[in-house]
Parts: structure tokens; C-alpha cells; sequence
């Protein structure tokens, strides 16, 4: 059987999300634990060019959103943008889970040449699905999913490889 698109986009990012979700809550009893100040997190960066915590959360949660409305045609949820403890971005990532759990094999599969638009900044680049998908969405979804596990793991949380990887 070959691997279909949805096997590729929905189920990877749906795994993914999950695997992020449980590292927060992890980091959420530690930091409740020790009494840290969410904050610290929330606002911690890498390196100063690099986006916050925060951010990286929601970058992951806009890409997967993203790729999935784009190939399915079915609107997924709008967010604020201001999250500002892990409980809301765990209730993010949730929203997001929800969505793409909502969506069929059917709205994805056979979109690999459907011509999608995206607009970055002040232009728009035209994608086939499979560009879409393989250049674009999910190289920055996992990006954003590395460098958010990066910095729960920089910030002394315990987890691991197994974590990052989520649940099938």
C-alpha cells in the first residue's frame, strides 16, 4: 500500500502535537514542583534571534493548521496569538489536535498536485500539495516542535527521545 497523504501530513503532526502536549504537562508538574516562575519559560529563547518559547509552540500549531486547510479546504481554529502560561499553550496544541482529528483521509488524499497559495509577508508562493507538504509545512513543524523540546530540555525538564516522538 503506498503512504497517502493524509498518512503524511494529519497523522504525523497529529503524533507530534501529542508527544509536545506531553512534554508542557511534564514541564508544567516541574515547574509547579519547584515553584519556577512559568514566565522564565514562556519568554526563553535559544539564542536572542531566535523565537520564545511561546512562539515556537504556536509555529507548530500554525503549520500543522496551515498545510491542513490549505489541502483539505476545511477551516481550522484562530488563535489570539497571546498565550502566556503552558496551560494555554498546552489548550492550543489541544484545539489544533481536535481540528486535525476532525479531518478525513478523504479531504487530504489525491491533493499531492492541487495548487495551493500561501502568503508570506508581502507575497504569495504557489505550491503543489506535495511541495506544500514536503518543503514547506513540514520542515518548519518540525523545526519549531525540535527547538520547543530543546528548550524544556535546556530548562531542566526530563524528558527524552521518547517523549519528542509522541504516541502513534
Amino acid at each position: 500500500m503506498a503512504l497517502t497523504m493524509h498518512q503524511c501530513s494529519v497523522r504525523l503532526f497529529q503524533r507530534h502535537l501529542r508527544g509536545l502536549a506531553a512534554c508542557m504537562t511534564k514541564t508544567k508538574a516541574l515547574y509547579q514542583e519547584k515553584k519556577y516562575d512559568e514566565s522564565s519559560l514562556i519568554n526563553y529563547r535559544l539564542f536572542p534571534d531566535m523565537f520564545d518559547f511561546a512562539r515556537q509552540v504556536r509555529m507548530t500549531t500554525i503549520h500543522a493548521r496551515q498545510c491542513t486547510e490549505l489541502l483539505s479546504g476545511v477551516e481550522g481554529p484562530k488563535f489570539e496569538d497571546n498565550e502566556k502560561s503552558l496551560d494555554d499553550l498546552i489548550a492550543r496544541v489541544q484545539k489544533t489536535m481536535d481540528y486535525l482529528g476532525a479531518i478525513k483521509a478523504e479531504q487530504i488524499d489525491g491533493t499531492e498536485e492541487k495548487s495551493v497559495t500561501v502568503k508570506l509577508g508581502s507575497r504569495e508562493v504557489t505550491f503543489t500539495g506535495t511541495d506544500l507538504l514536503f518543503k514547506r509545512s513540514l520542515p518548519n513543524f518540525y523545526f519549531h516542535v525540535t527547538t520547543a523540546y530543546n528548550i524544556m530540555r535546556h530548562n531542566g525538564v526530563d524528558i527524552g527521545k521518547g517523549d519528542f516522538m509522541g504516541s502513534s
